[in-house]
């Protein structure tokens, strides 16, 4: 028995199109939207100025279901992240992260991730799948959830948890349309962040895309073989194509770019480094998030110490090259950078 759609996973066009197929007004679609995105609905009974026959109609054909909570950890500095167990019973985990000027939804896209990257937890159990748009935004709507239990608005979405957004891309772009629609979540664009560890081909398709949403490479590399030991992703689309590829998405958009660099001692976190990275980054629109290194299990980095972290980060101000040290968030729950699963025993 084929399962019925989920309606998370139709645009406001396509549930508009639907509403007129079973003989609804059009702008029902409106309110419907703004149910689930705007007022918390988890049901279509509680839509209560949507007449009941139509009502009816939408659980006839349509779910609109919660993703189960497995687990719901939150860290001593206020991070909440959450693992959710989905229909299919993959796990994937998303994260709440409360600072004084922002509250942001760190976001998976994918069951797993196929990339490997030699620092990150994500892909040591491999990849299982894309999600769908609805499982996307319903992680949105969970965590927004939380957010407003301490009076907290959600106002930043970052694509930054297990897989890779742009090897799901047209889930992403149907999801972070729904996000920031008026109707919808109505997050604005520049308020919504895709991180990417380098997939030359969509990055160039998300230039065309129209839409004014941050981009994050996560370039962890200072050069070829730098990249090499540490992202797999480097023999298919090389340092200097990945670099290429930004400096024409800065042409196209006028947008800037934040490259994510993950600091290891003695790896990442050299002299050489600085002088490459500078050398990069001539003429590209863009700042870097110099984030420490997170202790995972499987790999033997080590974390420089905070006296050499500083050092680099001066340096890359010196040759012109802005650049901040993240504070780890979520740290002794596994939520920062780099610790999130997909699989949990």
């Amino acid at each position: 028995m084929t399962p019925h759609p989920d309606i998370r996973d139709l645009s406001l066009e396509e549930l508009t199109a639907y509403l007129r197929s079973v003989d609804a007004e059009p702008f029902r679609a409106d309110q419907v939207f703004q149910w689930i995105y705007q007022k918390g609905a988890w049901g279509f009974d509680a839509m209560t100025n949507v007449p009941k026959g139509l009502r009816d109609r939408l659980k006839k054909d349509l779910v609109l279901k919660t993703n189960e909570i497995a687990q719901k950890l939150v860290s001593e500095d206020g991070t909440t992240k959450f693992l959710f167990d989905l229909h299919d019973h993959e796990k994937i985990e998303s994260v709440l992260i409360p600072t004084a000027t922002r509250t942001t939804a760190c976001i998976s896209t994918q069951a797993g991730c196929k990339f490997g990257c030699k620092f990150c937890a994500s892909g040591i159990g491999g990849w299982k799948r894309n999600l769908s748009c609805a499982e996307i935004v319903t992680q949105v709507l969970h965590v927004k959830e939380e957010a407003l239990k301490h009076k907290r608005p959600l106002t930043n979405i970052v694509f930054m948890g297990t897989g890779e957004p742009l090897d799901n891309f047209i889930n992403l772009m149907k999801a972070v349309r729904i996000i920031n629609a008026d109707k919808g979540i109505n997050i604005g664009a520049r308020h919504i962040t895709i991180s990417t560890v380098g997939v030359v081909p969509k990055i160039r398709e998300l230039a065309q895309e129209g839409l004014q949403v941050e981009l994050a490479i996560s370039l962890h590399g200072y050069d070829n073989p730098s990249r090499d030991v540490l992202m797999p992703v480097n023999k298919k689309y090389p340092f200097d194509e990945l670099i290429a590829a930004c400096r024409d998405y800065v042409r196209k958009t006028n947008r800037q770019i934040t490259f994510e660099y993950i600091l290891i001692k003695d790896v990442t976190c050299t002299p050489h480094a600085v002088a490459s990275l500078k050398k990069a980054f001539k003429g590209i629109i863009c700042k870097m998030n110099l984030i420490p290194y997170n202790p995972v299990s499987e790999f033997g980095h080590q974390t420089p110490t905070g006296k050499e972290m500083t050092a680099f980060r001066d340096s890359l101000e010196d040759s012109g090259v802005h650049a901040t040290i993240r504070t780890p968030r979520g740290k002794d729950v596994n939520a920062a950078c780099g610790q999130l699963r997909h699989a949990h025993q």
